[in-house]
C-alpha cells in the first residue's frame, strides 16, 4: 500500500486525477480501453474536474459507479447527477458512463443486470483497471457499511444494502473492488484521520480493511495523515 500525503484536499485531487489519468491511458495501450469506477464526494468530484480537463483518450474510457444512492434520476443526492455534469458537459469526447440502475422496482434484480451488462461488455469475471474508494469517519467504504448484510457477500459483484443516512443503495462488494487491477484510496479531512492509521496500519473491525491492499495507493491530504518518511511519496 503506498501513501501519497498532500497538502490540502485540492492538491490531493489533482493528485489523484493524475493517478486516474495516467492508469488510463496505460490501459487504453495495453487493451484498447479502459474501465475504471469511481465513489462520490467532495473531494472526488474535485478530482474528476481535474480529470476531464486533461487530454485523454476519452471515447475509449469507461466510468462505471463504485455505489449509488437509491433515489429518482437527477436527484440532488444521487452521484450520477454530478458525474453526468462533470464528465459530460463538455461534449465529445466524452467517457462513457455506466450508471447503476437503483430506479428499477426490483433493486435486487438490477443490481445483478447490472453485473451482467458489465460483463457482456467487459468480460467475467469483471475486473476493473481502476476502482476509486472513500473511506467514511465509520471505516466504511463504497456503501459497504458496519453490520450490513453486503459486508458478507462474496459470490456477487453488486449487491444492494439496507437504509444507510435514509437511503438503501447499490453497491460494488468486496469481490470486485479486490479483484480491480488497481485500487486508489482519496482521503482527506481530519475527522478521517482515526480510520486511515486504521487502514494504512492493517488492524482494526473497519469494513474498509475487507479490500485487498496489493496495487493499492491512498492519497490523503496532510489533515487526515502524517507525511510518509521523505515527505510526499509516490511518484511513478
Amino acid at each position: 500500500m503506498r501513501l501519497i500525503v498532500l497538502a490540502d484536499p485540492a492538491a490531493a485531487a489533482r493528485r489523484a486525477a493524475d493517478e486516474i489519468g495516467y492508469v488510463c491511458q496505460e490501459a487504453v495501450r495495453a487493451r484498447g480501453r479502459a474501465l475504471i469506477a469511481v465513489s462520490g464526494g467532495q473531494t472526488p468530484w474535485v478530482m474528476l474536474s481535474e480529470l476531464r480537463r486533461r487530454e485523454l483518450p476519452w471515447e475509449l474510457i469507461h466510468v462505471a459507479q463504485v455505489d449509488e444512492r437509491c433515489a429518482p434520476r437527477g436527484d440532488p443526492q444521487r452521484n450520477l447527477t454530478r458525474l453526468e455534469h462533470i464528465l459530460l458537459r463538455h461534449g465529445p469526447p466524452a467517457p462513457r458512463l455506466w450508471p447503476m440502475p437503483v430506479e428499477e422496482a426490483s433493486l435486487e434484480q438490477a443490481g445483478m443486470a447490472y453485473q451482467a451488462l458489465l460483463e457482456a461488455q467487459f468480460g467475467a469475471p469483471l475486473q476493473f483497471d481502476l476502482v476509486q474508494l472513500g473511506l467514511g469517519t465509520d471505516g466504511h467504504t463504497a456503501s459497504l457499511v458496519p453490520g450490513d448484510a453486503a459486508l458478507s457477500i462474496a459470490d456477487r459483484d453488486v449487491a444492494v444494502t439496507g437504509p444507510y443516512q435514509g437511503l438503501r443503495r447499490m453497491t460494488l462488494t468486496f469481490p470486485a473492488l479486490s479483484r480491480a487491477r488497481q485500487r486508489l484510496w482519496l482521503v482527506t479531512g481530519a475527522s478521517k484521520a482515526p480510520r486511515l492509521a486504521q487502514l494504512l496500519g492493517g488492524a482494526g473491525d473497519i469494513p474498509a480493511l475487507q479490500v485487498a491492499r496489493d496495487h493499492t495507493s491512498v492519497i490523503a491530504d496532510a489533515a487526515c495523515a502524517p507525511a510518509p518518511e521523505g515527505g510526499a511519496t509516490g511518484s511513478r
